[in-house]
């Protein structure tokens, strides 16, 4: 997660020490599959930009899905089958269509969520027909800016600009919370997240920003610092708004996908929030090349 931590408190007095992970992640698992992802992506985007849009459609289907069973734990019924049906629509036509595509598709996703529940009667119709709006809104329309973001020549080096970013930010701040953390940045809603570790986060997507835009884009290097402290901001915020979303339902995790990190929701919520922020900014400041 983005943002770092503050270290945990010590065992209490009469009890043994247990020496947990100071960040209370499963570090070699967690690196493991992050690379096993990451390799995954990089071949996909250098090989053949279509099949990291199939990986896009599968990884929102999967958060859907997820995000759709952790609010069943509070009594909400998502409509799964338009929402699935239009989050492959709303990814697909971001590809072959543009922006416009998406707003026509999001929008038939909606009609569909509220016609679909229709059969069910009016108990709960307000609570479930939002929920399928909310998990449309937060999956697939947030993803479809990295879809928009693959679609221009240069797109897979503007898609590797954006992820190294968010990657950056969640590296820096682990470490520089997990070192220096002291001062928690919103103790009521992520305990461990710290001030420190956002200062980490911002410098090293700062960095990575200005080396991927100035070489991989040959774009102005500020322009590479513009978007890596954004990212780092934007991703921070929808790190905490998940957290949000997992304390009020009272779970740990969205699921349980992906060892050492938890379920793909719990990976995917800095890269939804900051997708469309990193798509402006590459839109209007770096020309395509």
């Amino acid at each position: 997660m983005s943002g770092g931590t503050v270290p945990e408190p010590g065992p209490a007095a009469g009890h043994p020490a247990t020496h947990p992970r100071r960040a209370g992640r499963n570090l070699p698992a967690a690196f493991a599959v992050g690379l096993g992802l990451g390799a995954v992506i990089l071949v996909s985007l250098l090989v053949a930009r279509g099949a990291f849009l199939g990986i896009v459609v599968l990884a929102a289907l999967v958060g859907v899905w997820e995000l759709s069973t952790a609010l069943a734990t509070a009594g909400t019924r998502v409509p799964l089958v338009p929402v699935g049906v239009g989050a492959t629509a709303m990814l697909v036509g971001a590809w072959v269509g543009g922006a416009e595509l998406v707003v026509v598709s999001l929008g038939l996703t909606v009609l569909a969520v509220l016609i679909w529940r229709l059969p069910q009667g009016a108990q709960g119709f307000v609570r479930d027909a939002t929920a399928g709006v909310f998990v449309t809104g937060y999956v697939p329309l947030l993803g479809s800016f990295v879809v928009l973001l693959l679609v221009p020549a240069d797109g897979a080096m503007r898609v590797v600009a954006f992820l190294v970013g968010v990657i950056a930010s969640d590296t820096g701040g682990y470490a520089a919370g997990v070192l220096a953390g002291r001062h928690p940045m919103a103790p009521s809603i992520s305990p461990k997240k710290s001030w420190e570790g956002f200062g980490g986060s911002v410098v090293a997507s700062a960095v990575a920003g200005w080396l991927t835009v100035s070489y991989a884009l040959e774009g102005d290097w500020w322009v590479g610092v513009v978007l890596g402290c954004a990212t780092a901001l934007v991703a921070t915020l929808g790190d905490l708004s998940e957290s949000l979303v997992k304390r009020d339902l009272g779970i740990k995790d969205m699921g349980s996908l992906l060892p050492g990190h938890g379920g793909l929701m719990d990976r995917l919520d800095s890269i939804l929030m900051a997708a469309p922020v990193a798509w402006l900014i590459l839109d209007v400041l770096v020309p395509v090349s």
